[in-house]
């Protein structure tokens, strides 16, 4: 019996270099899967509105699109699987893998290999965000995550995970609170300054944080608002993150909805791992419910 159908779309420069295409393609062929290859470029541009056809076009007979790399690559993988109306697999081969965690997917190579290639695996359909048009699956972070992510960026090959943690920790001595505004489906939620503005899809990020209240099937995003105050409750409210309470810290404004609009004066956010700087002051969150279908370990 001929085996399940893969493209494999591999980011080489996640996680070191862990996702050699080569080595990956050919593993999932010693499992009995037939493997085409694309690469990351040929999904479309973070930027760029989804284009089905095209995806459509890319997938062409492919039963499932396989994407290997960190948590930057799977939103565009993501939309592209969406478009083309086949489900998603993820080797998970960056340096946090925060939507593996917050999913309970293999986060061992060789076992999430086995599972993009079980044709009885089980998918879940989860709800796909969008930051402006870029699509993301974990969370986009405003005030002092960009800070962190790239304070973290150079330690990542000696450190792993632990760099996220490094990073936060020197952005919480050295950074100041960011000026917002923040509307979650037109009614305004908060204005002022705030240590940290996370808009959440799976809420996991940062190489094992999370904002404990994010449901990624439920249509809407979950808001975490850490406002201003001394740095020891700041301490305090980085621990709730690594604990994955945030949201059920006091102080924090936690909201759901299905539109988010965040105003900053630098309007820089941490986007699954990615640092990025939006084109306008205001930025503009949406949901697509049970957008994609994931290949996942077992169904809740």
């Amino acid at each position: 019996m001929a085996g399940v159908r893969l493209l494999l779309c591999a980011n080489p420069h996640s996680g070191g270099g862990a996702a050699d295409p080569d080595a990956l393609a050919d593993h999932l062929r010693a499992l009995g899967a037939d493997v085409r290859r694309c690469d990351l470029a040929d999904l479309g541009r973070p930027r760029a509105p989804l284009d089905a056809e095209r995806a459509r076009a890319l997938v062409d007979g492919a039963d499932r699109l396989v994407v290997a790399g960190g948590d930057g690559s799977i939103g565009l993988a993501a939309a592209a699987a969406a478009g083309a109306r086949v489900p998603l697999a993820v080797l998970p081969t960056g340096t946090a893998n925060d939507f593996a965690r917050a999913l309970d997917l293999p986060r061992e190579l060789d076992a999430a290999c086995a599972l993009a290639v079980d044709a009885d695996a089980p998918v879940r359909e989860l709800d796909l965000a969008e930051a402006d048009g870029r699509p993301f699956v974990n969370a986009a972070s405003a005030g002092l995550a960009p800070e962190a992510a790239r304070a973290a960026h150079p330690l990542k090959p000696r450190l792993g995970p632990l760099a996220y943690a490094v990073g936060a920790l020197q952005a919480g001595v050295t950074g100041q609170p960011a000026r917002c505004r923040v509307t979650v489906d037109g009614r305004l939620v908060f204005r002022g300054r705030a240590w940290q503005v996370v808009v959440a899809n799976t809420g996991a990020f940062g190489g094992g944080a999370a904002t404990g209240g994010a449901d990624p099937a439920d249509g809407r995003l979950d808001v975490a608002i850490v406002p201003a105050g001394s740095r020891l409750a700041l301490v305090r409210r980085s621990w709730a993150m690594r604990r994955g309470r945030l949201v059920h810290e006091d102080a924090v404004v936690h909201v759901r909805g299905a539109a988010v609009t965040v105003q900053l004066s630098t309007p820089a956010f941490n986007v699954d791992g990615e640092h990025c700087t939006m084109e306008g002051p205001a930025t503009t969150f949406t949901v697509h419910p049970g957008f994609v279908a994931v290949v996942v370990a077992h169904l809740d």
